[in-house]
């Protein structure tokens, strides 16, 4: 049964920083899309970054130049480096994986931006 476990989430006041990290519990995980994802509120999730299996990356426009995904294959992880953190940025952070049907999430971790 895959797993991807998030951590990392916390308090931060404006213009702080985090790091996310999602361990993950899958067969081949190099051939895995990464992504990060992020539910504020009353809101739809969105698609906040993710990574290819080829290290490609892709980034919201509300947060390209802030956050940096990467990954490790050795340590089947994914990391959201976050930095200029804005109000605007709270939200639970979900990561996923994704590889042809498969597809899985993990439960989240709250990040919130307040002073």
């Amino acid at each position: 049964q895959a797993q991807l476990v998030e951590s990392g989430g916390g308090l931060v006041q404006p213009g702080g920083s985090l790091r996310l990290s999602c361990a993950a519990s899958v067969s081949f995980f190099r051939m895995y899309t990464m992504d990060w994802y992020r539910q504020a509120p009353g809101k739809q999730r969105e698609l906040v970054a993710n990574i290819t299996s080829g290290g490609s990356t892709n980034y919201a426009g509300s947060v390209k130049g802030r956050f940096t995904i990467s990954r490790d294959n050795a340590k089947n992880t994914v990391y959201l480096e976050m930095n200029s953190l804005k109000p605007e940025d709270t939200a639970v952070y979900y990561c996923n994986a994704a590889w042809i049907a498969r597809s899985y999430w993990g439960q989240g971790t709250q990040v919130t931006v307040s002073s």
